[in-house]
């Protein structure tokens, strides 16, 4: 007969066998489910974690987001796993491929549903506000403001926004404000500018920055092509450095704004306004483009050159003259087919 003792150790062990045998089951189901793709009921199923939300209001918000899963077992999972204090806020995508465990990872990392604007060289500010309010889910909130108030909301009472945007690609999270990617593009623009002062060729006809911005918008405008800016950049220094007018068409048309029909005729020429670089003598008021890095490297880096004059040659590039006389045998060749 076995002791009452022994049968009694067998039993706990049997029981103690039985619990750990049902845990490692319960462990694997657990692994198992973490690790398998979540039904959703759209692809993807887009979901916004507010700031201060819990962890229990966070498994809540997803699953009524489209993800068909309980929000009772995500809100287990987050507090197993010991990151439920670690979750951030944020626009999240989620995809049919999505497994709790990378919905976790997703959103202890912060890991963002991102969207992205492109701001072009040469642009004007009226594109770059066209850009913004085409741009898919970034909020609009300065759609009704005007340029001054826009500029204000920017820190920047006073300035004018023409040029003072840098042309990129930005990329920003869902729902964000056009506002942040106004504030970035200033804020590179203003580094690139002060980059490029830093470089400045001694005995420049430029003064300040602002000139520098001004001058490489005009650049910007003259050509795409960075191998003949430098040169273009030689031309106006040239020019300014003798008191020369600049006579550059697109500050022309920069000032005609909306009258502008495509053709630029001589009596628009001969019409003054701000902008008019052929009536006036010097720099226009306020820069008329969005210059790119090779244009403000240019403004202040031009190439050696005595030329004064350079026309387009019909296939983007641009042939340079010292002497007028040089110029117009040079437009008879490339612009009237002489």
């Amino acid at each position: 007969m076995i002791p009452a003792f022994i049968q009694t150790k067998s039993r706990a062990v049997r029981f103690l066998i039985a619990v750990v045998l049902a845990a490692a089951l319960l462990a694997g189901i657990g692994l198992m489910w973490v690790l398998t793709p979540m039904e959703m009921r759209s692809d993807p199923v887009s979901v916004t974690i507010a700031p201060g939300t819990t962890s229990k209001e966070a498994a809540h918000d997803i699953a009524a987001a489209g993800v068909d899963v309980p929000a009772f077992a995500l809100y287990v999972w987050f507090r197993l796993s010991g990151q439920s204090r670690n979750l951030r806020a944020g626009s999240y995508e989620l995809t049919r491929d999505t497994t709790p465990w990378s919905l976790l990872q997703k959103l202890v990392r912060g890991d963002e549903a991102l969207r992205t604007v492109t701001l072009v060289e040469g642009w004007t500010f009226q594109q770059v506000r066209q850009a913004l309010a085409r741009a898919k889910d970034l909020k609009p909130d300065t759609r009704n403001l005007s340029e001054q108030t826009l500029m204000q909301t920017l820190g920047r009472a006073g300035l004018h926004p023409e040029g003072r945007f840098f042309p990129d690609t930005y990329t920003y999270a869902k729902g964000s404000s056009d506002v942040e990617v106004l504030r970035r593009a200033l804020q590179a623009m203003d580094a690139q500018l002060a980059a490029a002062w830093d470089k400045v060729v001694p005995g420049t006809p430029l003064h300040t920055p602002d000139q520098v911005l001004v001058l490489a918008s005009i650049i910007e405008k003259e050509t795409g092509r960075s191998a003949d800016q430098p040169l273009i950049a030689a031309v106006f220094h040239n020019r300014l450095r003798i008191g020369m007018r600049l006579q550059t068409d697109p500050t022309v048309i920069y000032g005609m704004g909306e009258r502008f029909d495509g053709n630029l005729r001589r009596a628009d020429l001969l019409t003054d306004t701000p902008y008019n670089t052929y009536t006036r003598a010097g720099l226009p008021p306020t820069p008329i483009s969005m210059p790119g890095r090779a244009a403000l490297m240019a403004a202040v880096q031009p190439a050696r050159s005595d030329a004064l004059y350079f026309v387009g040659r019909g296939d983007g590039s641009s042939h340079f003259s010292e002497t007028l006389d040089a110029h117009n045998k040079a437009v008879d060749t490339y612009q009237r087919g002489r």
